[in-house]
């Protein structure tokens, strides 16, 4: 039977002295979170840009590392994972806005089903803590049914709020550290 241990972290004094930018970036992701969120429609687009680029860059990528390698038994697994992203990643910033459409609608019946599924196992199960997944699974079930109520409506802004509303939590995080840092 293993225990849990607690974890020890050490802060450096360098974190400690450069505190104030720390709260400096996490003020600056929580505007742009704010913004994202106000402009949800442009940060959606903004966001199918941007995931469109990755998927084009990656294709390349792993097109040429397919030919690098030579012959070997992943080469044709490999071409076509290429062409899917490079297909994918054009079409992405062709037309953001339809795939956005799609993508929310992809991301609306996954969280129809994961929060099925983690309603379901959390009360089959009963751990420790259950009525926390019982919560999860019926926060991310209605969030999957308001998607896809407004579907394709919600594709035009679902991805960007998303995105915003991540930046504001995450910049919120940095801004604890640093506060914390700055007691220390």
């Amino acid at each position: 039977m293993s225990s849990v241990t607690d974890v020890i972290i050490q802060v450096s004094p360098e974190m400690i002295h450069h505190w104030a930018w720390f709260l400096a970036f996490g003020i600056v992701l929580m505007v742009l979170g704010i913004a994202a969120v106000a402009r949800s429609v442009s940060s959606t687009v903004v966001s199918m840009m941007f995931f469109g680029w990755v998927l084009l860059i990656a294709g390349i990528t792993e097109f040429v590392e397919a030919f690098m390698v030579g012959r070997w038994a992943g080469f044709f697994e490999h071409l076509l994972i290429a062409i899917l992203c490079v297909v994918i990643g054009v079409t992405f910033l062709r037309t953001p806005s339809i795939s956005a459409e799609a993508a929310t609608l992809v991301m609306s019946m996954f969280f129809l089903i994961a929060g099925v599924y983690q309603l379901i196992s959390a009360l089959w199960t009963h751990l420790p803590g259950y009525g926390w997944h019982v919560a999860n699974g019926v926060i991310t079930t209605v969030l999957g049914g308001l998607l896809l109520a407004q579907w394709p409506v919600s594709g035009l802004y679902a991805i960007g709020l998303f995105v915003g509303i991540d930046l504001i939590f995450y910049g919120w995080v940095w801004m604890a550290l640093a506060l914390g840092l700055r007691k220390m």
